[in-house]
């Protein structure tokens, strides 16, 4: 990646949110090679065991956007650096835990340092490069984010072969303190605000949001995709929750979100379209090893290289896409994006099993490569137009909606291939009842990518009229 700067510095800050965006990736992929061992080691249940998956993933889930106004507030360098040192600190405890309690409980406290760290990497973008390269730069941050995703499970088999099950997160120390050194000297000193301009802190709201979230979180996860009265309860928890939250941000004085924000359509829209399309993106995830093993009958070794290819094909998409963006606009290349995901997810949908998993690997190099062009794209248009104050929460509400796309996804796109299958135990069905599933599930990834289009046209149309 090319920038024109008159130092270096801006190339060592981008090293740092590139760390910033890989270790929390890594993190959310490498606990899940070692489960099984962890099982073992621990002498817990694989559905105990999963608890320090999901610690991670609700601290990121329900703190994330407060964590992002929390870093306009007090200065984004400064709470990025604590962020740095809170995932650093817990990663060793995690790989000092003597027991299940203390893991997950370090593992919680390691996704607090996480959600700092997702929050903030996009939101210093716009304070580290020029306006004219942050395509680029955002399209580089999906790469470090694919990669730390694709190499968490390889990484984590070596390491735990070779060293122990601590390993797997004791790695994160020796890049804990390069990122913290490499940030505390390129990054961007923070701005000194005069006391009387500060805004307040809204902490009711922080905790109803959070409630939320989690409750959200728990609904679409608990229970492996079968759905009981605890998860409705808990959903019936996060829409009266929504409510709680909106009344009290629309009467707070210094809210955590400013509705007005959301009243905006562009801002809106971008936010709808990437929950959208992580909702399909986890479908990939889903389903591609039931399809793999169960309709093509690839063994375990192949199943996990052919599932490596669709992050690597993003990772090495993620640059490139990004400068496109740069050269043809933002909006144009989000609605190009979108447009070859759908076609990838309308391929995956009716291609038999008879072309084997080359009829699987092409779509879903199409569809990973387009989500890399649409994500550097959607969030160069998110943060474009963004005021400096408000960054870190704009960023925290991307990554949010990314968030919950993906929770979702592996709820409710877990639950479609399990109905289409027709069984109740998707790893004992029938070859064609597996295919089938996979048909119908891209085939409503499809209409959901769709949905994503309609969407965005408006917005390419106004940037046409403005042309």
């Amino acid at each position: 990646m090319k920038l024109n700067t008159q130092s270096g510095s801006v190339r060592w800050a981008l090293a740092s949110l590139s760390l910033s965006m890989l270790m929390p990736s890594l993190d959310t992929s490498i606990a899940n090679a070692g489960l099984p061992t962890l099982s073992q080691a621990l002498d817990a249940s694989f559905q105990e065991v999963q608890w320090i998956v999901l610690a991670y993933l609700l601290a990121i889930t329900t703190l994330i956007v407060s964590v992002g106004r929390l870093g306009d507030i007090v200065g984004r360098r400064r709470l990025l650096l604590f962020g740095i040192a809170i995932f650093t600190l817990a990663s060793l405890a995690c790989g000092l835990a003597p027991s299940l309690g203390w893991l997950v409980a370090a593992r919680a406290v390691q996704g607090f340092g996480a959600a700092i760290m997702l929050a903030l990497t996009v939101a210093f973008v716009g304070e580290t490069v020029p306006k004219a390269q942050t395509g680029s730069a955002m399209g580089l941050l999906g790469t470090m984010s694919a990669i730390g995703t694709t190499l968490g499970p390889s990484l984590g088999g070596v390491l735990i072969s070779g060293f122990g099950w601590q390993a797997i997160f004791l790695v994160n120390l020796p890049l804990g303190v390069l990122n913290g050194v490499l940030a505390y000297l390129y990054l961007p000193a923070d701005r000194p605000t005069p006391k009387a301009q500060r805004s307040g802190f809204d902490v009711v709201g922080t905790l109803v949001l959070a409630l939320t979230l989690g409750a959200y979180a728990l609904a679409m996860t608990l229970g492996a995709g079968v759905w009981g009265s605890f998860n409705l309860a808990l959903l019936l928890i996060a829409v009266a929750g929504t409510g709680v939250f909106l009344f009290i941000e629309a009467t707070v004085a210094s809210p955590l979100i400013k509705l007005a924000l959301l009243r905006d359509r562009g801002l809106s829209a971008s936010l709808a379209m990437s929950t959208l399309v992580s909702t399909v993106m986890m479908s990939t995830l889903v389903v591609g090893p039931f399809y793999l093993s169960g309709a093509l009958g690839l063994n375990a070794v192949l199943v996990g290289l052919t599932l490596s290819a669709g992050p690597l094909v993003a990772a090495l998409t993620g640059v490139p896409a990004g400068r496109w963006v740069d050269r043809f606009g933002a909006q144009r290349m989000s609605v190009f994006g979108l447009v070859a995901m759908a076609f990838g997810a309308c391929v995956l949908s009716i291609i038999p099993t008879r072309v084997g998993v080359l009829g699987y690997l092409v779509p879903i190099a199409v569809i990973t490569a387009s989500y890399a062009l649409f994500q550097a794209a959607n969030n160069t248009l998110i943060m474009a137009g963004v005021s400096p104050d408000q960054r870190g929460v704009i960023a925290g509400l991307l990554s949010l909606s990314r968030n919950l796309g993906l929770i979702t996804g592996a709820s409710v796109m877990g639950a479609v291939f399990a109905l289409a299958s027709s069984a109740t135990d998707v790893t004992n069905a029938a070859p064609e009842a597996i295919a089938h599933g996979m048909a119908i599930t891209f085939a409503v990834a499809a209409g959901l990518i769709g949905l994503a289009l309609v969407i965005a046209l408006p917005a390419l149309k106004g940037e046409r009229a403005v042309a």
